[in-house]
């Protein structure tokens, strides 16, 4: 079973990465891949509460803490993404010359 979860997980990164390789193709935006990401994760870290549930259910206390321990490490991993600070893409709006000030005259104070 944890095998087929496993072909499953690269499955589906390998298509979200296709998607955004397809989506991007000149200029890979890193606030869409981080956005994405952390979709990702968030679907992951519910689908293995669901499963630390259901093992809790089925009385299998060993799996449901093995599935709850994966779901807070995974929030964590999304506590860390969620920190790392993307530079946004360059406005439109020139920024200003700052030595442009400099050519002219000293102001008096």
């Amino acid at each position: 079973m944890a095998q087929l979860h496993d072909l499953r997980l690269r499955l589906l990164v390998q298509q979200e990465s296709e998607n955004i390789a397809n989506s991007q193709p000149s200029d890979l935006d890193l606030s869409v891949v981080q956005a994405r990401c952390l979709c990702w994760l968030a679907l992951l870290a519910e689908a293995h509460e669901d499963q630390a549930s259901d093992a809790e259910r089925r009385g299998d206390t060993e799996q449901a803490m093995g599935w709850f321990a994966d779901s807070m490490r995974l929030r964590d991993v999304i506590q860390v993404v969620t920190t790392i600070e993307i530079p946004l893409p360059d406005s439109t709006e020139p920024e200003p010359d700052l030595d442009s000030f400099s050519d002219g005259p000293p102001l008096a104070a």
